[in-house]
C-alpha cells in the first residue's frame, strides 16, 4: 500500500491492486496554497463539509463519495464512520466531524479528520485496533500537539502520520509539526510525499512518519 500526502488532511492511498482512495480533498485558496488536486480516485472520503476538506469536484474520475457516520461499502471496501466533533464543545463552534476507519491490503487505517477533542472510551472502542493513524496536530481548529499525543496513546497505532499543521503552503493560524514531534522517539522524516507500507513490516513500536506535501509537476520542473 502506498500513501501520498497531497497536503493538509488530504492523502492518496493506493492499494497493491491499484484501488485509489482520497481523503478530505481541499480547495486551493483562503490560506491553503498546496498544489491543486488533479489525482484520479475510486473513492473519496469526506470528514466534514468545510472547503478545506470537501472539494470532491477536484478529484478526477468518477469516485464514490463516503460521508457521515455508520458503515458504508464503496469499491468493495468497508468504511466505518464514527461521529465526533470539530471542537471541544460538542460541535457548537465548528460542527460535526467524522472519524473514518477502513482496511486496505490488510492494514487498518484511521483518519481523524478535523477532530477537536479527546476521544471518549466509546469512540476508542468503536475505532478499535489501528495500524496507521492520520492525526491533526496543529491546534486552533483541531486538537493541538498535547491532545494529539494523548489521542495517539488512546489508540496505540503502529504508525502515526501527522496532518493539518502549518507549512509554507498553509497560512492558517495553526502550529507547525515541531510541537508534536518534540521529545518523541521513533520519528522517521521521509523527505518525500510518498511512503509504502506492508502489513508484515509494520513497526512493533509506534513510529511517527513525517511526509512532505506533494509538489505539482510544474513545481518539480
Amino acid at each position: 500500500m502506498r500513501v501520498k500526502w497531497l497536503g493538509h488532511s488530504c492523502f492518496l492511498i493506493t492499494s497493491r491492486d491499484g484501488l485509489r482512495v482520497i481523503t478530505d480533498p481541499y480547495v486551493v485558496g483562503g490560506g491553503i496554497n498546496y498544489s491543486p488536486i488533479k489525482e484520479i480516485a475510486d473513492v473519496v472520503v469526506v470528514s466534514h463539509g468545510h472547503d478545506d476538506h470537501s472539494n470532491v469536484s477536484a478529484v478526477q474520475g468518477k469516485p464514490e463519495v463516503v460521508r457521515g457516520d455508520g458503515t458504508k461499502t464503496a469499491q468493495g471496501i468497508q468504511f466505518k464512520g464514527i461521529a465526533s466533533y470539530h471542537d471541544a464543545s460538542q460541535g457548537k463552534q465548528r460542527g460535526p466531524n467524522t472519524v473514518f476507519c477502513f482496511t486496505i491490503d490488510g492494514i487498518k487505517l484511521c483518519h481523524l479528520g478535523d477532530l477537536g477533542h479527546m476521544l471518549s472510551p466509546g469512540q476508542v472502542t468503536e475505532i478499535g485496533a489501528v495500524d496507521i493513524l492520520f492525526v491533526p496536530v496543529g491546534g486552533f481548529f483541531t486538537i493541538d500537539a498535547p491532545v494529539a499525543s494523548q489521542v495517539c496513546d488512546q489508540l496505540k497505532p503502529k504508525v502515526v502520520i501527522p496532518m493539518h499543521f502549518k507549512t509554507p503552503k498553509c497560512a492558517y493560524p495553526i502550529a507547525g509539526v515541531e510541537d508534536f514531534l518534540k521529545g518523541k522517539k521513533g520519528v522517521r522524516k521521509v523527505g518525500d510525499s510518498e511512503v509504502e507500507f506492508e502489513r508484515e513490516r509494520l513497526p512493533a513500536v509506534t513510529e511517527i512518519v513525517l511526509l512532505q506535501p506533494a509538489l505539482s509537476r510544474l513545481n518539480r520542473d
